[in-house]
Order: structure tokens, then sequence, then C-alpha cells
């Protein structure tokens, strides 16, 4: 398990169905989707990675937002680990409190269902 951000970027994403964001924003916590209760951490994606992690695990869904989080404010619960193709992914070990939210936003499709970030990802490397 690696503690830190390998990249050094300040944000991780989090891609949720607006319904079950709405669910945590009335809660005042986001405890994770049906998989990440399941695997016992929230699974995030660095901007590197969050356009393939909607091709495999969001394909043709739509209604999704794209939850920006600020990495730092999570602290020693958040955790770089190796996943698909040994690329190590943010995974927290906790509830996600809604005050480390930068920005929610939409997540528009392409005609062919695809999910289009252009102007989504906050940070420098996306």
């Amino acid at each position: 398990m690696a503690p830190a951000d390998p990249t050094g970027a300040d944000l991780v994403y989090k891609i949720a169905p607006r319904a079950l964001w709405e669910e945590a924003r009335a809660a005042g916590v986001f405890a994770g989707a049906p998989v990440d209760l399941a695997d016992g951490f929230i699974h995030f994606s660095t901007s590197a990675q969050v356009r393939e992690t909607a091709r495999r695990h969001f394909a043709g869904q739509k209604d999704l937002l794209l939850v920006a989080v600020d990495a730092r404010a999570l602290g020693p619960a958040l955790l770089y680990e190796p996943s698909r193709g040994g690329d190590l992914f943010p995974h927290l070990y906790g509830p996600l409190p809604l005050d480390a939210v930068r920005s929610v936003a939409a997540i528009p499709t392409s005609a062919d269902g695809a999910h289009d970030f252009t102007g989504l990802l906050l940070d420098a490397s996306a």
C-alpha cells in the first residue's frame, strides 16, 4: 500500500450515479456505491485513470456525475494501491466527507454512449 499519491495530484475523482450522490448529499456523507461497500473502500481514479474507469465500469450509463475530491483533505485514509495493470489507484478507507468535495459535474455522453470529460477534470494533468 502506498500512502501518498505518486503523481502528486491534488484531486481524485469518483464517478457516481446522480441518484446515489443526491442520497449522500441528503445524508451529509458518501459511504460509497454498492461495489465500494462490498470491497471495503471507496474506489477513486486519478485524472489519468478516470476515462478508462468510465469505459470499463460505466459504459452506456447516463445521468452520471464526476465528483472531484481534494485528496489531501482525506488524509491517511486515502491509499494508492495496485489495481488494473499494476496502476496505483486511490482507495478511501472510510466515508467521504462532503466538505472534501471541490466540484460535482454531470458527465455528458455522446451519441455512441461514450462519456465526454472535456472541461471536467480540474487538475493540470488532465
